[in-house]
């Protein structure tokens, strides 16, 4: 698997626009691209790929993933998500939620997986909210790219 050195426009919308939602919210488990660690770690990730992102579990300041975890498997971007021990994709929609088994239950945090074919698709993530004020926007787009994802939970 080649190793990307950049994440792909549509995994960092994530991050962007949930920013200019909540500018509050937690970002401390956040993540793009992998560290050393969470190559060696896990060399299938698709970190790896720039197609995955992970977005901090922060109920009290507007981004609550389990909620997230429900609304964006109707996101066609979406190839599966990860969240408190549960993994849906959409290969096997019709099982539902599953079980997940890997070393990382993802409770700190969403893991989106997004489908190459929609890499450079920023529509918005969250239509389904009312729309960020401009301000929040700009401070948004001017954010500095969150750091590689560490190996640990």
């Amino acid at each position: 698997m080649k190793i990307v050195r950049s994440a792909r426009p549509a995994a960092i919308a994530v991050l962007r626009q949930a920013t200019a939602l909540f500018p509050k919210r937690n970002k401390l488990s956040d993540g793009l691209l992998p560290s050393a660690a969470h190559i060696k770690q896990s060399p299938n990730s698709d970190h790896n790929t720039g197609l995955a992102v992970d977005l901090t579990h922060d109920p009290q300041n507007g981004i609550d993933c389990a909620e997230l975890f429900e609304k964006f498997k109707e996101d066609k971007r979406v190839n599966y998500l990860i969240f408190q021990g549960k993994i849906w994709s959409k290969a096997y929609r019709t099982q539902g939620n599953r079980k997940y088994s890997g070393n990382n239950p993802h409770n700190k945090h969403l893991h989106i997986s997004i489908l190459a074919a929609h890499a450079n698709d920023t529509s918005p993530w969250f239509h389904w909210l009312d729309k960020p004020k401009t301000l929040s926007k700009v401070r948004a787009r001017l954010q500095r790219k969150p750091k590689k994802k560490p190996s640990t939970n």
